[in-house]
């Protein structure tokens, strides 16, 4: 079974925040029609890693369907709402107001279309002083304090992944989903919005009521937290480095009797409860160090995992890659490209009864003339709609 097989998705989608929603309905089994202009999405040129194509792109648009479409032509809007007529959900990602200069935009469609569910993803939202002001991954995790909060004391760090435009697109997906189960009770769509700066600012809740309620912003500790200790990386003999969490008393005095090998230090007035430990950090770390100096990273591990307390790996992304675990869980599966076959994940939720879609990643423009003829051009028509620039 395949959860949203039947349901039709068009997609006006750029870059990653609406491709990444729209990936994960299609490894649901919803049909996604991916509408791209003449010359492709620009992510299709962000690198070519993979075989020459963008690895930003072979990521976020498996199992769809491109149809390429010059929406500043006449033809091209009229084949657009050909295409919603007979659709479940409409996304766009486009620069802010260019659905609605275009005739998309979310009042019209409703009107014309009453079952259709209407997303649009933009940086800022359809109003406000920010409304039409570009936004991009990087931009946004500066404007959410994000960037503010992740580095060194020295110097501020973006996420190594575009936090911002996942963030939106997962608010996307959930949203569509919603939508689609409010149709079934109500049997009319809805319109609805996700910012970028709104979705990232919710995944931002900690450091802000730590600040506004606080007093004090949360300062950048690198690859430590910020407010827990132990908690984060740590020096071996053989030169490695282990990371491990400690949450609570209990777990501090297992560390201290099976890792440091000294019971005594759990009744150190010092580091007792995670604030005087925090307070006291400087000292601590010494006197962790100095016990961890004398253990390899595999040593210390072990004696983390027989006291219980979380530790991990700084992997690379490469061995991220080739991890035992995924391994041992079967998560791998080959996908098709225009440029042969790679590995892709399989989506993370794992139901019961219930399929997933790992379908090609499609070269610009495949599926026009299938679609096309699909909603009632002849061939001739669509040799004509090449000659003038339309699709």
């Amino acid at each position: 079974m395949l959860p949203l097989q039947g349901i039709t998705v068009v997609s006006l989608e750029q870059a990653i925040a609406a491709p990444f929603a729209t990936r994960q309905l299609a490894d649901l089994g919803a049909r996604i029609i991916k509408v791209e202009r003449p010359e492709g999405d620009f992510a299709r040129g962000y690198d070519k890693t993979v075989n020459g194509l963008s690895s930003h792109f072979v990521w976020t648009n498996r199992s769809k369907e491109s149809l390429t479409l010059d929406l500043k032509k006449e033809e091209g809007k009229r084949i657009l709402h050909k295409l919603l007529a007979k659709a479940d959900v409409f996304v766009q990602n486009l620069a802010p107001g260019a659905a609605e200069r275009l005739g998309f935009g979310p009042e019209e469609l409703r009107r014309l279309y009453p079952r259709l569910i209407v997303c649009g993803i933009s940086g800022y939202g359809s109003d406000g002083p920010y409304r039409d002001k570009k936004a991009y991954d990087l931009l946004i995790q500066c404007e959410a304090g994000l960037v503010s909060i992740t580095g060194t004391e020295d110097t501020p760090c973006k996420t190594g992944i575009s936090v911002a435009d996942i963030a939106a697109g997962m608010y996307a997906y959930t949203g569509i989903l919603t939508a689609l189960y409010m149709r079934e009770k109500t049997g009319r769509g809805t319109a609805m919005e996700v910012s970028m700066l709104e979705a990232l600012s919710e995944w931002m809740g900690y450091p802000m009521y730590y600040t506004a309620y606080g007093g004090k912003e949360v300062p950048r500790t690198g690859a430590n937290h910020a407010t827990i200790f132990p908690y984060g990386p740590f020096p071996t003999g053989d030169g490695r480095m282990v990371f491990f969490s400690i949450q609570n008393e209990r777990e501090w005095e297992q560390f201290c009797e099976i890792v440091m090998d000294d019971p005594q230090l759990a009744r150190d007035e010092r580091f007792q409860g995670n604030a005087n430990r925090h307070a006291h950090r400087e000292e601590l770390t010494r006197i962790i160090n100095n016990r961890l100096a004398r253990l390899t990273a595999e040593q210390l591990i072990s004696l983390l995992e027989e006291a219980k307390i979380a530790n991990a790996n700084l992997n690379t992304v490469r061995q991220m890659f080739d991890h035992p675990q995924l391994k041992a869980r079967d998560r791998w599966r080959e996908v098709d490209t225009p440029a042969g076959k790679f590995r892709a994940l399989l989506p993370p939720v794992t139901m019961d009864d219930a399929g997933v879609v790992m379908n090609p990643v499609p070269a610009v423009g495949e599926h026009t003339e299938a679609i096309l003829r699909e909603i009632g051009y002849d061939g001739e028509q669509v040799d004509r709609l090449r000659q003038s620039g339309v699709i």
